[in-house]
């Protein structure tokens, strides 16, 4: 696969979209007819703001298995886009922060974060807009960077600090991995607290795999790096390895559906860059650099990196 094909995608979610925003300013409720500007949240939108723009910052994409639409986050809105280029047309919009999308396998929902109840829950959204599911429920919980199964019948996503799987007509989940008081499964002694953080999860072409990055506590201040590892998680043993750890970390990994590419983002001195490794030969190279500023000094409150995605042929990278 040429180097230039992959590159040439790169920075093309930000080049193409030409996106119009409308963001709220909050008032008081009162009882007047809803305001679909309100979505879930209680307070009554009074005035708003229209722009334009062509270039966003920390968008998550996702592309349709056919190829054809993309998907990203900007501002707390989700817009939908031709990926050949075109105008953005706006998915979800009001006073709710909705981001970090994915398409389900069939291209026909999409799955989002949200916290237009009130607190921050998982949420899906048909592309037609003919419905909208809350998936999880309750105010006291945060949930980053959810996905589908491969078969289109669970969402996998974290809970706080740990992976959760959800049906897609919702109910209580259940958490993947449990390390049963070992920190995270990396050392230390038994019955020691639980600090593992667990974000960022991808699937493959196998359906048994599991991946994601995985940190030691919330945060560190001025950070010494090598903070997050790239896991995979096996369905079927329910064991845990760890496929990637460096000095700049390892994080949002990102795999082709072809099976044979990762993507991963890692910090090399000062610069955030991405790296690409072959699995079938294990060959690791730079993919392109600087990139986005990554988020693991900080709490990563939207992950540690924008999500990103592969084109259906696996030949194309499209990342912010």
């Amino acid at each position: 696969m040429s180097r230039s094909r992959l590159l040439s995608a790169i920075g093309a979610l930000a080049l193409a979209a030409t996106a119009t925003l409308q963001a709220a300013a909050q008032g008081r409720g009162n009882a007047t007819p809803r305001d679909p500007m309100q979505e879930g949240l209680p307070l009554r939108p009074t005035r708003t703001a229209t722009w334009t723009t062509r270039v966003g910052h920390w968008m998550s994409v996702d592309i349709t298995p056919d190829g054809q639409t993309l998907v990203f986050d900007l501002l707390g809105d989700i817009y939908t886009m031709p990926s050949s280029g075109g105008k953005a047309t706006a998915l979800t919009r009001g006073m709710a922060f909705d981001g970090q999308p994915r398409f389900s396998p069939d291209g026909k929902k999409v799955v989002f974060v949200s916290d237009r109840d009130g607190g921050w829950n998982l949420w899906t959204i048909a592309v037609d807009k003919s419905d909208t599911n809350q998936i999880t429920r309750g105010k006291n919980n945060t949930y980053y960077s959810p996905d589908y199964t491969p078969d289109g019948k669970y969402i996998v996503a974290t809970r706080d600090t740990k992976l959760w799987m959800y049906h897609v007509d919702g109910g209580s989940g259940q958490q993947l991995i449990r390390t049963e008081g070992q920190t995270g499964g990396r050392g230390g002694a038994a019955g020691a607290a639980d600090v593992a953080r667990q974000m960022g999860v991808a699937f493959g072409k196998d359906p048994r795999w599991v991946w994601f990055a995985e940190r030691r506590g919330q945060w560190i201040y001025n950070t010494a790096m090598s903070d997050y590892d790239l896991r995979v998680y096996d369905r079927e043993s329910g064991e845990v390895a760890t496929r990637e750890n460096r000095w700049g970390s390892a994080f949002r990994p990102t795999l082709s559906p072809d099976g044979r590419w990762l993507v991963y983002g890692t910090r090399h001195i000062n610069e955030t860059r991405l790296r690409i490794r072959d699995l079938e030969s294990s060959d690791e190279r730079w993919l392109v650099y600087p990139v986005q500023r990554d988020d693991q000094e900080s709490r990563a409150t939207l992950d540690t990196y924008p999500g990103m995605t592969f084109t259906p042929d696996s030949k194309f990278l499209i990342t912010t």
